[in-house]
């Protein structure tokens, strides 16, 4: 586990990357930090990733500026779908990608925020597998999901500012014949996967954002089947179509 730093076409990014134990090559996974920046949870998300046989690198979006420059400018990034946000993030996936110890084979992750920008990386981004946990959508979801990568997502059912997301996404995806794995965990909140401690963790409590034990580790089981099978040794299996519902006429 290390600290690095990245070259972007408009940045020098700081980051953290974790390696799995043993001999590589592995599969890539990028992990997105959540509005707080890149925190111990974010890189023990990183750390899991990696004991589960995936080279991890989250990188700190953040580091290139002030804090509140460089968050006004991912959400302007993100409310344009467009800009130095995303150039970033394809750097940081090229930097891993081109690794010895890299397979060439990639996903991404994101939570909160950053989970709206794994939805918007799914498509014409070159990652084989999206995963968003409790991410904003876009009104136009149907639309953003047509020629996305296979998904995962995870919501929680007292997080009353995405109300109805994970049906929508799942609907979204349905009718673009997406592969997915799209869940609701009723007793969880937002954040449910993010353990936060310190203000940060009682900021949470206020605003009904905690980490929920059970919830989380049936998210990881979920997330570790699914990017085994489309980044790991199973990546090859892919669902036939047939086995994908019928698009509506």
């Amino acid at each position: 586990m290390s600290e690095i730093s990245i070259s972007t076409p408009h940045h020098r990014l700081k980051g953290y990357v974790a390696t799995p134990q043993g001999e590589g090559p592995w599969p890539g996974v990028i992990v997105l930090h959540d509005i707080f920046g890149l925190t111990d949870v974010t890189r023990g998300h990183a750390d899991w990733l990696a004991s589960e046989g995936y080279l991890a690198v989250a990188p700190d979006l953040y580091s290139w500026g002030g804090r509140l420059r460089c968050i006004r400018a991912l959400m302007t990034d993100l409310a344009a779908r467009k800009g130095p946000a995303f150039d970033d993030v394809d750097a940081v996936r090229q930097w891993l990608e081109g690794r010895e110890d890299c397979t060439g084979k990639t996903g991404v992750i994101g939570f909160c925020v950053t989970g709206k920008f794994a939805i918007l990386l799914a498509a014409d981004h070159g990652f084989s597998a999206s995963g968003l946990n409790y991410g904003p959508l876009p009104n136009d979801i149907d639309a953003i999901m047509s020629g996305a990568c296979p998904v995962i997502a995870s919501y929680g059912g007292r997080d009353r500012r995405l109300k109805g997301a994970a049906a929508r996404l799942k609907g979204a995806l349905e009718r673009n014949r997406i592969e997915h794995d799209v869940k609701e965990y009723p007793d969880a909140g937002h954040s449910f996967l993010d353990d936060h401690k310190g203000l940060i963790g009682v900021l949470g409590v206020v605003i009904g954002a905690t980490y929920k034990d059970e919830a989380a580790a049936d998210a990881r089981d979920r997330i570790r089947t699914f990017l085994a099978r489309h980044l790991g040794q199973q990546a090859e299996c892919h669902w036939r179509v047939s086995q994908l519902p019928a698009r509506p006429r």
